[in-house]
């Protein structure tokens, strides 16, 4: 298994049309900030969320999108985190603004168990008179089927009063965001509350295999760690280092209106050889306020000791990468860190780069993912993340970017399994078909096939569940050397969504998945 997603990585890596299909979600209303989760227990079913109330629904893998405005007696009021269950119930949690309240006064989730359709109206955790409770994220325990939720609480939010702090705050739920546990600290050096670098800030909770609950965040230009072996109730009486930070979590980027390196916390539970360890991702100016870069530690004993960072970016060009998110599929352990990126210009032209590593983090494989760049101009704020989810090879991105002054999000259509078949000829004894080209494509594709053995063949094109759909030709001669057909996808009826197409002579049979996805 593991020499096989070497191979893809591999060609991959080399392939000249290695472009990854963008998917528009939603550029009205200036969105930013955006957070994606794949339902484990239906792949084509994806949910998204971003900044300030916006929810989005996908039930075809991410190819077309339905909106939604999410509402709530306790306020919606951005910082989105979005995560499924096992039972592929969906949770939305975010920051308040209650009517008959404080801003961001509490932690509250809303759930949806038809995809993200519909929302209910919502649980809260962390109301403590009017201290501000901030960037909250969540992690789910498979086995107990527990809820985490980590943030941060500012006794005053802004203020450079010496006297307020910030601390990092834990919660859960047992029964499926019903009702949360009473908020405990769990970070012994507290921050400030001016909401900068000497602010205890991006606390991401993660899983171990034994249900073990690990949380980074970053403070003073350092990044601490905390681990909990039962279910939260206790935490270790000290925190333990992870790495500096040099140059802070809130840092410069040109063009951006604010710009942070907070760390995102996973952990490998997938029961493959690196299982178990512990991985976290940030950015920091390490190399020079004109280089930021994107790292990962690891740790393989519980979280007691870490590795030296490993640079995740492989550009070597002393240009920016920025604002980074992580996920580790569980079912193949694989790493995938996406990022901005400016490696290929000299300007505040940026560009969308997914990293991958299938060694543990050891090495990783960069691609850029964006089909155009873009330009953010700093007089408009771009939000404080990207996201990914990952899971089963279905990789789901998402990112903003900005055209002008209008600011939009966006997906790609990433299925690692789907491109290692493309990339990797299938053949029989009598002939070898490869995948088509362009693939995904709006209209017009073009298939190669190589005769070994002159004689009758036939192609046709099935849907998923294996409905034939029509036959491209049926029993014709082909002579033995490189043969190449056009389809083109109104003549054959083709509307948006995957197929399969198969070339058969006798009992042998070779299939193929392509896709389709109108402009």
């Amino acid at each position: 298994m593991r020499l096989f997603i070497s191979l893809i990585f591999s060609l991959l890596a080399h392939c000249s049309h290695a472009q990854y299909t963008n998917i528009l979600i939603d550029d009205s209303g200036d969105p930013e900030e955006p957070s994606i989760f794949i339902n484990p227990k239906n792949i084509q079913n994806l949910v998204a969320g971003s900044n300030i109330d916006n929810g989005y629904h996908s039930f075809d893998g991410g190819l077309t999108w339905q909106k939604q405005n999410l509402s709530s007696t306790y306020g919606v009021w951005g910082d989105p985190c979005i995560m499924a269950d096992t039972a592929g119930n969906f949770y939305f949690i975010h920051l308040s603004n209650p009517v008959n309240g404080s801003w961001i006064d509490r932690i509250v989730c809303q759930k949806s168990t038809d995809g993200g359709v519909t929302w209910t109206n919502g649980s809260y955790t962390g109301l403590n008179g009017t201290k501000a409770q901030d960037k909250a994220w969540t992690a789910y325990d498979p086995i107990s089927q527990t809820i985490y939720v980590s943030w941060t609480q500012f006794d005053v939010y802004g203020t450079s009063n010496a006297n307020d702090s910030s601390i990092i705050l834990f919660s859960k739920s047992t029964d499926h965001g019903l009702t949360w546990s009473t908020p405990v600290r769990i970070n012994k050096l507290a921050g400030d509350c001016i909401d900068s670098d000497n602010t205890a800030e991006g606390a991401v909770p993660a899983v171990g295999p034994n249900g073990e609950v690990y949380i980074c965040w970053s403070n003073r230009d350092s990044l601490f760690f905390d681990r909990s072996t039962d279910g939260g109730t206790t935490w270790l009486n000290n925190d333990i280092f992870v790495s500096t930070q040099p140059g802070g979590w809130d840092y410069a980027i040109p063009g951006i209106y604010r710009c942070n390196g907070l760390p995102v916390t996973r952990c490998d539970i997938s029961g493959g050889p690196y299982n178990g360890t512990i991985y976290i991702n940030w950015t920091d100016q390490r190399n020079g306020e004109d280089n930021t870069d994107v790292f990962i530690a690891k740790s393989n004993d519980g979280g007691f000791t870490w590795s030296e960072p490993v640079t995740v970016n492989d550009d070597n060009s002393g240009k920016q990468q920025f604002f980074s998110w992580m996920d580790v599929d569980q079912k193949t352990g694989i790493i995938y860190v996406i990022f901005y990126d400016r490696r290929n210009y000299d300007d505040k032209s940026t560009d969308v780069y997914l990293a991958y590593s299938d060694d543990g983090g050891v090495t990783f494989t960069n691609e850029k993912i964006s089909e155009e760049s873009f330009s953010p101009k700093s007089t408009v704020f771009f939000g404080d993340y990207t996201n990914i989810s990952a899971y089963n090879g279905k990789v789901a991105p998402i990112w903003a970017r900005m055209d002008g002054q209008n600011l939009s999000v966006w997906t790609a259509i990433i299925d690692f399994p789907t491109l290692a078949q493309q990339q990797v000829p299938f053949s029989s004894a009598d002939f070898l078909l490869s995948q088509n080209f362009p693939n995904p494509f709006a209209t017009i594709t073009a298939i190669d096939f190589t005769i070994t053995i002159s004689g009758r063949y036939s192609l046709a094109i099935y849907d998923l569940s294996g409905r034939r759909l029509t036959s491209v030709f049926e029993n014709a001669y082909m002579a033995s050397g490189p043969q190449q057909i056009t389809l083109d996808a109104r003549e054959l009826g083709l509307t948006d969504g995957a197929y399969y197409y198969s070339l058969q002579k006798g009992n042998e049979v070779v299939t193929k998945k392509l896709m389709v996805v109108h402009e």
